[in-house]
């Protein structure tokens, strides 16, 4: 999020060429309108970049990406994707949840394939991909092993090589990783990075870490408690590539520092 207009901070800044996708004053009810899930953000997120989502529970971040993804619609204002209002899912956006959800009954290759299998009959094309989809998450030895045989950090990576079987290049990630223990996570971190990087996509993650948030993101978006509204967006200055021996450096920690101050706002 580069240029973004914060509601909380009163600040307009001028639209940027590179957006890539942008909210005007999005609000989300649930409860015939009783619940108040996310209330006027308005945002802009630039190709490419790398933007987590943080906040207490219930602050509207989850809806953030299921706004974006066109799995439901705003109670008002608007969703836009590449100049386009978001009026339903698309093709080029994909969302990755906290579960792998993998079907039990199908290997590997099968779970990755199940995007394409939905939309048209499977090709030769697309099963190739699907295989170099899973050597680049690090799993072309288990192609054929079912979920029983894999490990939840391995699950998590089949789920990761279906979301990028879609072809969308705006992923969205909702804690995807908040499961696994913390030496998993670490590892999963640096080869998201290092995917993200290699396909040039646009991502936008949810997490409750401040520091996970810290180490993957370009920028980071504090959210208030519900009703959830945009209260801050941290920039991330830090080099690119990124190793876990960053987060020990002085800068790292007043990001996480900074970050948490204003969390302790709320």
């Amino acid at each position: 999020m580069n240029v973004m207009e914060s509601a909380a901070m009163g600040v307009k800044t001028r639209l940027n060429v590179n957006t890539i996708v942008k909210g005007q004053s999005v609000t989300k009810t649930f409860a015939d309108g009783s619940v108040v899930a996310l209330s006027g953000a308005d945002f802009e997120i630039e190709k490419g970049s790398f933007v987590s989502l943080v906040g207490p529970s219930g602050c509207g971040k989850s809806t953030l990406l299921r706004l974006i993804s066109g799995l439901i619609e705003p109670s008002s204002g608007s969703v836009n994707v590449k100049g386009e209002n978001v009026v339903g899912p698309r093709d080029d956006v994909g969302l990755m949840f906290q579960k792998a959800t993998l079907l039990e009954w199908r290997t590997a290759l099968e779970n990755v394939l199940l995007p394409t299998e939905v939309k048209r009959k499977i090709t030769h094309d697309d099963e190739k991909r699907a295989y170099d989809l899973l050597k680049l998450v690090g799993l072309e030895d288990f192609v054929f092993s079912f979920p029983a045989q894999l490990s939840g950090g391995m699950q998590q990576r089949v789920a990761l090589a279906r979301l990028l079987q879609t072809g969308a290049d705006i992923l969205l990630l909702d804690e995807p990783f908040g499961a696994l223990d913390e030496f998993t996570r670490e590892r999963l971190n640096i080869e998201l990075m290092r995917i993200v990087t290699e396909i040039e996509a646009t991502t936008i993650f949810v997490t409750h870490n401040i520091s996970e948030a810290i180490f993957l993101s370009d920028k980071v978006v504090v959210m208030t408690p519900r009703p959830g509204k945009i209260a801050s967006v941290v920039e991330v200055p830090l080099e690119r590539p990124r190793s876990p021996k960053m987060q020990t450096s002085v800068e790292f920690n007043k990001l996480v520092e900074h970050v948490r101050d204003l969390l302790g706002e709320f």
